[in-house]
């Protein structure tokens, strides 16, 4: 059976690695340790296809040691026992653990006491933040070293590579320029799907053009490279046409930007958009776009699109607000004129104060009417309700109520009831 072309072309060696010149380029610290034949316990993160596995398989290979493969979701004690075992023959046994965020404790109970003692090297790949994702106990054991998403040009590069390569097409195909290019923006970094789309093209002519690869990468628009201004663009219009209502539009623009599989930008302007400009609006609206940003990283592409395009037509027709962004923004003006000292009462440990100034934690019904901005700006005004949403004519009408209640800063007068 012949092999996948993405499998044939996988690296076995640094120098086959594209990319990655921070980690393995001249006196780089996994160059090192390829030259020394040395390598220690650490973690891979960064996006789907940009090679952390790979890489983690090539230490191993170019440092002389034995590895295995363990999925972190997959694998069971069963299987850590026989590594367990293996490691006792090869010292320092080279652990590739895929998913290693999803460690469950119980694997970790059984698997730190070898990374400790050095009887086991791990090597962990994931796509997540190891800082957030990665259990202490495991963190503190390796090292982090973050594999970067493939550019453009590496793309291109690892394409050539398969065109010409003995364990490619060996010259036996051609492609254009302008067919490197279009295969290179679509796959958004993704090196084995740049190759899984140039062998199937291959399947079909010897000669790729571009309308070949345009049957297989489906790119109505062609210009949706992350560094074009034309994607920077239609996620500004994203942005904008929620914020103007306009469902269709907003619906287009997200349309794009899954087509350029930019999950980060849509992520981002989602977050922004929702608390910027829904904000007091909808605050439940808000709360279902963070749920449905979540939803859609937990699923990917292509279900991810049904998610946030629910997510898009909830903020785009909700009622919406600038209120809360108004608000801080007269805060920061102030405080760029002068920062105001904490009232004494209100400090933490406040010094030489007497006991009938101090803090009443036990009087709740002297808390609303106690002074807590600086004299200076006491009456400062910095939230002022826009009566766009049901909630927040709530939230105006408690303001109102609250305003008419005199605040002082005497707490004794407030504790005596003499205000």
């Amino acid at each position: 059976m012949n092999q996948p072309l993405a499998y044939r072309m996988r690296p076995e060696k640094l120098d086959e690695i594209v990319g990655q010149e921070h980690l393995i380029g001249e006196n780089k610290i996994l160059r090192k340790c390829v030259e020394n034949k040395q390598l220690f316990s650490m973690i891979f993160f960064g996006p789907p296809g940009c090679g952390k596995t790979t890489l983690a398989m090539v230490l191993a290979n170019e440092c002389g040691l034995p590895y295995r493969l363990f999925n972190a979701v997959t694998g069971n004690k069963k299987q850590l026992d026989q590594l367990f075992e293996e490691s006792k023959f090869f010292p320092g046994l080279v652990v590739i653990i895929d998913e290693v965020h999803r460690l469950n404790k119980d694997k970790q109970d059984l698997l730190l006491p070898y990374v400790e003692n050095g009887a086991i090297t791990l090597i962990g790949a994931t796509t997540s933040n190891p800082l957030f994702a990665i259990n202490p106990a495991i963190r503190s054991r390796t090292q982090l070293f973050e594999v970067r998403s493939n550019t453009k040009e590496d793309v291109i590069t690892a394409l050539k590579r398969a065109v010409v390569s003995p364990k490619g097409f060996n010259h036996t195909i051609q492609i254009q320029e302008e067919a490197l290019n279009a295969i290179a923006r679509h796959v958004n970094g993704d090196i084995r799907y740049a190759l899984n789309i140039l062998e199937k093209c291959a399947m079909m002519t010897s000669d790729i053009t571009l309308d070949t690869v345009m049957q297989f990468a489906s790119i109505p628009n062609i210009n949706m490279d992350k560094d074009d201004d034309g994607h920077y663009d239609a996620v500004s219009a994203f942005q904008k046409s929620i914020r103007g209502s306009d469902v269709n539009a907003a619906l287009y623009y997200l349309g794009r930007l899954i087509l350029a599989n930019d999950m980060d930008s849509i992520e981002r302007r989602l977050l922004v958009t929702a608390y910027e400009d829904i904000g007091l609006g909808n605050p439940a609206a808000v709360a279902r776009c963070v749920n449905a940003i979540d939803a859609a990283k937990r699923v990917g592409f292509p279900e991810a699109r049904i998610i946030l395009s629910q997510a898009v037509i909830d903020l785009t027709l909700s009622p919406k607000t600038k209120s809360a962004e108004a608000a801080i923004d007269r805060v920061m003006e102030s405080l760029k004129k002068e920062i105001l000292p904490v009232p004494d009462y209100l400090r933490l440990t406040p010094v030489n104060l007497n006991e009938d100034m101090k803090y009443p934690y036990d009087r709740p019904d002297l808390w609303s009417k106690i002074q807590y901005l600086p004299d200076k700006i006491a009456h400062e005004q910095f939230y002022i309700p826009e009566m766009s949403s049901t909630y927040e004519k709530t939230l105006a009408e408690n303001l109102n109520k609250l305003s008419k209640a005199k605040r002082s800063a005497r707490l004794d007068l407030l504790k005596k009831n003499k205000l």
